[in-house]
């Protein structure tokens, strides 16, 4: 049973992840940048995401992942960019997660 959502509020899965569980009335949580930065603009209040002090997208990853008991990424293909960072900081961190490569399902 899922108890809590925990994302950085990126577009895409991040984003996606957050709307269903507003919509499911699923606890959510997690760290975005200062400035509640995303590739695409601030993110909007009605996410429930907690701001950085730095600007950095890699300290919000990684703290998501000392945050989370466990994380599901979704990439079309071999892990690249911030999907690869989360990976290597789950490895880091010892934290359980899954990877799903929607171009071999």
């Amino acid at each position: 049973m899922v108890n809590k959502i925990i994302s950085g509020g990126q577009t895409g899965a991040d984003r996606a992840a957050l709307d269903v569980a507003i919509k499911l009335g699923i606890s959510h949580g997690g760290w975005i940048p200062k400035g509640r930065l995303t590739e695409n603009g601030m993110l909007d209040n009605k996410y429930k995401l907690k701001e950085m002090e730095t600007a950095n997208y890699n300290k919000r990853t990684e703290q998501n992942v000392i945050d989370s008991d466990g994380t599901l990424i979704i990439s079309h293909g071999k892990l690249s960019g911030g999907s690869n960072y989360t990976r290597e900081m789950l490895l880091r961190h010892g934290r359980p997660w899954l990877h799903i490569d929607l171009n071999k399902t």
